[in-house]
């Protein structure tokens, strides 16, 4: 049995989302699909596209949820009908034990991915993000442990910026 955990960016340029499927089919190609699972957060970007190459390869896949507000947080749209797709493909769902998203609970999210996972890629542009829970933070704590990474970052892939909220809601760039 193959278990492979995401980690990655979910600010990814549309342009990037097929580079980054293509590098993904390859690494799940490894496996036979009978005995491939995939973990992911079902973030947008990295985790969406690495779960759909999962499911593509005939894989099973495993959902966690960082908190029981998560779902409420992903923005109405095509990101929202992925996620809820994904969330009734997952062969499991596993609800991570806070109210709300947040730092703590991602970070408790990774372990939880890490703690199952033989190896994991990281959907990565290598930038350290120091933000606990974040994904430099996840490949950072994989590799203290011992387990495996494998960094996908195909030529072309990009991340838009992010924008961030102040604390009275109006946008700030990072």
């Amino acid at each position: 049995m193959a278990t492979i955990a995401v980690t990655g960016h979910a600010n990814l340029t549309g342009a990037s989302l097929p580079l980054i499927a293509g590098a993904l089919a390859p690494l799940h190609a490894r496996y036979p699909a009978a005995e491939l699972t995939g973990i992911s957060c079902l973030a947008a970007g990295a985790d969406t596209v690495f779960a759909d190459a999962v499911l593509a390869r005939g894989g099973r896949l495993v959902a966690v949820l960082p908190s029981a507000d998560y779902r409420a947080r992903v923005p109405d749209g095509p990101q929202a009908a992925a996620f809820d797709r994904l969330l009734r493909a997952a062969a499991e769902v596993k609800v991570m034990p806070y109210r709300r998203a947040g730092a703590v609970a991602y970070a408790a999210a990774n372990r939880l991915l890490l703690g199952r996972a033989e190896l994991l890629v990281a959907v990565w542009d290598g930038a350290p993000g120091g933000r606990q829970g974040g994904t430099g933070d996840a490949v950072a704590t994989a590799r203290a442990q011992g387990t495996p990474v494998e960094v996908v970052w195909p030529a072309g892939a990009a991340r838009r910026p992010l924008i961030r909220p102040d604390r009275r809601g109006a946008p700030l760039r990072p």
